[in-house]
C-alpha cells in the first residue's frame, strides 16, 4: 500500500508558504511518510519551469526530485524517494441557472506536457500568472470539456465539495446535485474530494454519492500541513494504476482515506467568527440564521449543508464503504499532550526527536508500538496517541473560517501522566498495571480505623488475617493498586515503610517485575537502610533485595553520575565552596558579590 496527497499548493499561490518548493515539499513528504504528492498549480508558468528544472520523470506518469535537490534529514526509515504527480486547482466563478456559482476543481495529469497543453488553452481565457490557483470565468462543465479534449486520461475531481463559499455543494454558491453542475459530462466525474470539515460517515448520508470514490487531500498551503488528509492505495505506484483505482470504486484498489476529525475543519459548525458565535445547525435554524450578537447573517457550515441535502439517517454504512482513519497531526497531539502551543520550540524539538527515533509521522500516529512511543516521547504523548487511535479526543468545533481546537489531555491529566511514574523510564508501572485490580474501598470504610499494634496502627490480628503481608484494608489497597501513579497520604505511625516494602514484594512476587528493575527512593539514609533491611528479611536467602536500587535521591543520582563519568569524574562540593566559585565568577564579570556566607 502507499499514501497519496494530490491537492497542495506552490509558493505561487496566494497565502502560501515560501517553503512550498519541490525540494522542501519532498523533504516533508518523507517526514510525513507520504509516497505520492501533487505538484499543485500546474497552470502557473513559473512553477512549471521550476518543476521541469528540479524534477525528473520516474516512469508511469510520475516524477521524482533530482538527487542534487534532495535535502538531508535523519527521519528513521524515510530513505524512500517520494513521487510527484502533476496537479492543480482552478477556481471557476460564473453564472448558471440564474445564480453566481463559485466552484473549485482539482485536476491530475500524467505529465508536464499535458499541463503545458491545457495551460495554453486556459491562458486565452484568463490570467494564469497572478495566482497559482487561477480564477477563471469558466463554467465547470466547460472546464471539464477543455481538460478532457487536451488529455483524455486526466482525472477531474471537484474539490472540497462542502466548503460554503467555493465548492460543488457550497451553501452560498454551489449546486444541489452533481448533474446540475456538469450536465452531460457528469459521467466523466468519478471521484469527489470531501474536504477537511466532513468525514465519510457524514458523506454516507447522501445516497447520490454512492457511485463516487470519495477522496481526501490536505489542500496544504505549507509543507508541514502535507498529509493531514490523504488517500491509501492498494495498487501499483503509477498514474494509470491510481486512475484505474479511482474509477473502479467497487474494488479494493482504492483502499480508503486518512481524515481530519471533521470538527477540526474550519467550516464544520455554523457561526460568526467576529462575534465568537459557534452553533450547531439546529440552533442556527431556530434563530433564522441571524447572529444573536450583531444581527448579521451566520455562516452556514458543512454539517448544516450535509443535513440539508441528506436523504439518510446517521449511522448507515453502505456495503461498498471504504476504510477510513481519523487522525490529528502529530504536532497538535504533542502540543495538547504537553499543554503547549503547536508553534512552541518545545513541541518542534519533540516532534523532530520522535521522527529521528521512531520514523515518519503517519507511522507514529498509525502503527508505532505504544511501548516504543512511550520510550521515545514519555507517558503524556504516548497516552495522547493512544487516545487518538481510540477516537477519544475532545475538539472544540471549527466555524466560519476558524479551525477547531483539539484537546487530548486536560491540565490535571498532563500533571498526572507527567508525574514520576518510574525512574529512568523503567517498565515497573506497566507491569503493575497488569496485576489484578482490587475493588475500590468506599470512603466511609477507608476512614474507619482497625485495631492495631504499637508502632503500626491498623495491623492487628484481624487485619493480618484478611489481607496479605499483614496489611489493613487501606494499606493493601495501595499495595495492590494497578494504576500507573499512586498517591498515598498518610501521617506518622501509619505504616508507610511497611506499605512500601509490601508494594515492592507484591511487584516481584505477583506482578513478575524483575528486582533489578525496581528503584526505591527515600528522603533519608536511615529510611533507605530500614527499607533494605526489611526487604532482606522478607526475601531471606534469595539475593533479591541486593538486585534492587535503594537509596536517597541524592545517593542514587551520585551513583549514576559516577558510573557515567567514572569515580574521579564527579566531585561533591559544600555550600561554602559553591559560594566561593560563584563569587569568583561574578567578580570576573566586574560585578559585586552581595551574598553573605553563613
Amino acid at each position: 500500500m502507499f499514501i497519496a496527497d494530490f491537492h497542495i499548493h506552490s509558493k505561487y499561490s496566494r497565502a502560501t508558504s515560501r517553503e512550498c518548493v519541490p525540494e522542501t515539499l519532498a523533504l516533508w513528504a518523507r517526514r510525513k511518510g507520504l509516497h505520492v504528492l501533487g505538484t499543485g498549480d500546474f497552470t502557473h508558468p513559473a512553477w512549471r519551469k521550476e518543476l521541469k528544472e528540479k524534477l525528473v520523470p520516474a516512469g508511469d506518469g510520475l516524477y521524482a526530485l533530482k538527487d542534487e535537490y534532495r535535502l538531508a534529514d535523519n527521519v528513521a526509515g524515510a530513505d524512500f524517494t517520494p513521487r510527484f504527480v502533476v496537479s492543480g486547482e482552478i477556481s471557476s466563478i460564473y453564472k448558471k441557472n440564474g445564480r453566481v456559482r463559485k466552484v473549485h476543481n482539482l485536476i491530475l495529469l500524467p505529465g508536464l506536457e499535458q499541463a503545458e497543453r491545457i495551460a495554453g488553452v486556459l491562458e486565452a481565457l484568463g490570467n494564469l500568472r497572478s495566482d497559482g490557483r487561477p480564477i477563471l470565468g469558466l463554467d465547470s462543465r466547460d472546464l471539464l470539456e477543455i481538460v478532457l479534449d487536451a488529455c483524455p486520461e486526466a482525472i477531474f475531481i471537484p474539490a472540497h465539495i462542502w466548503t460554503p463559499h467555493f465548492s460543488l455543494f457550497g451553501a452560498y454558491s454551489g449546486f444541489d446535485a452533481i448533474e446540475e453542475c456538469f450536465g452531460d459530462l457528469t459521467g466523466h466525474i468519478y471521484a469527489l474530494e470531501t474536504g477537511l470539515s466532513s468525514d465519510p460517515p457524514m458523506n454516507r448520508r447522501l445516497s447520490a454519492l454512492d457511485g463516487y470514490t470519495l477522496v481526501s487531500n490536505s489542500d496544504a498551503h505549507s509543507p508541514a500541513n502535507l498529509a493531514r488528509e490523504a488517500n491509501i492505495f492498494a495498487t501499483g505506484l503509477s498514474y494509470p494504476h491510481m486512475r484505474q483505482a479511482l474509477m473502479n470504486r467497487g474494488t479494493k484498489e482504492f483502499y480508503g482515506t486518512i481524515e481530519f476529525f471533521p470538527e477540526e475543519g474550519k467550516y464544520h459548525y455554523d457561526g460568526h467568527r467576529d462575534c465568537k458565535v459557534c452553533w450547531q445547525p439546529a440552533a442556527t435554524r431556530a434563530a433564522g440564521g441571524v447572529c444573536p450578537v450583531c444581527g448579521g447573517k451566520l455562516t452556514v457550515g458543512v454539517l448544516h449543508r450535509v443535513e440539508a441535502l441528506a436523504d439518510r439517517e446517521e449511522g448507515l454504512v453502505p456495503a461498498a464503504a471504504k476504510h477510513f482513519e481519523s487522525l490529528v497531526p502529530l504536532q497538535e497531539i504533542i502540543a495538547s499532550s504537553l499543554g503547549a502551543t503547536v508553534a512552541s520550540t518545545k513541541v518542534r524539538q519533540k516532534y523532530d526527536h520522535l521522527l529521528q527515533n521512531l520514523g515518519p509521522e503517519l507511522f507514529i500516529l498509525r502503527e508505532a508500538p505504544p511501548a516504543a512511543i512511550e520510550a521515545a516521547a514519555g507517558p503524556c504523548i504516548a497516552e495522547g496517541i493512544r487516545r487518538l487511535r481510540a477516537g477519544k479526543v475532545d475538539i472544540r468545533p471549527g466555524y466560519d473560517g476558524e479551525y477547531g481546537i483539539v484537546k487530548v489531555l486536560d491540565k490535571s491529566e498532563i500533571e498526572l501522566f507527567s508525574g514520576q511514574l518510574a525512574l529512568l523510564n523503567e517498565p515497573v508501572a506497566e507491569a503493575a498495571a497488569t496485576c489484578r485490580r482490587e475493588p475500590a474501598i468506599p470512603a466511609a470504610a477507608a476512614a474507619a480505623e482497625e485495631p492495631g499494634r504499637e508502632g503500626e496502627p491498623g495491623q492487628g490480628p484481624a487485619a493480618a488475617a484478611d489481607h496479605p503481608y499483614g496489611l489493613n484494608r487501606e494499606q493493601w489497597a495501595a499495595v495492590a493498586a494497578g494504576d500507573r501513579a499512586i498517591a498515598v497520604i498518610a501521617g506518622p505511625g501509619t505504616g508507610k515503610t511497611k506499605t512500601l516494602v509490601s508494594r515492592i514484594a507484591h511487584l516481584v512476587e505477583h506482578c513478575g517485575v524483575p528486582p533489578a528493575q525496581i528503584t526505591a527512593v527515600t528522603f533519608t539514609n536511615k529510611a533507605a537502610q530500614e527499607m533494605r533491611s526489611r526487604l532482606e528479611q522478607h526475601f531471606a536467602g534469595q539475593q533479591v533485595a541486593g538486585a534492587m536500587t535503594i537509596g536517597t535521591f541524592h545517593a542514587i543520582c551520585l551513583r549514576m553520575l559516577s558510573q557515567w563519568r567514572g569515580k574521579d569524574g564527579v566531585t561533591l562540593i559544600d555550600e561554602d565552596t559553591a559560594l566561593a566559585i560563584v563569587e569568583e565568577i561574578v567578580k570576573s564579570m566586574g560585578r559585586t558579590f552581595p551574598l553573605a556566607r553563613r
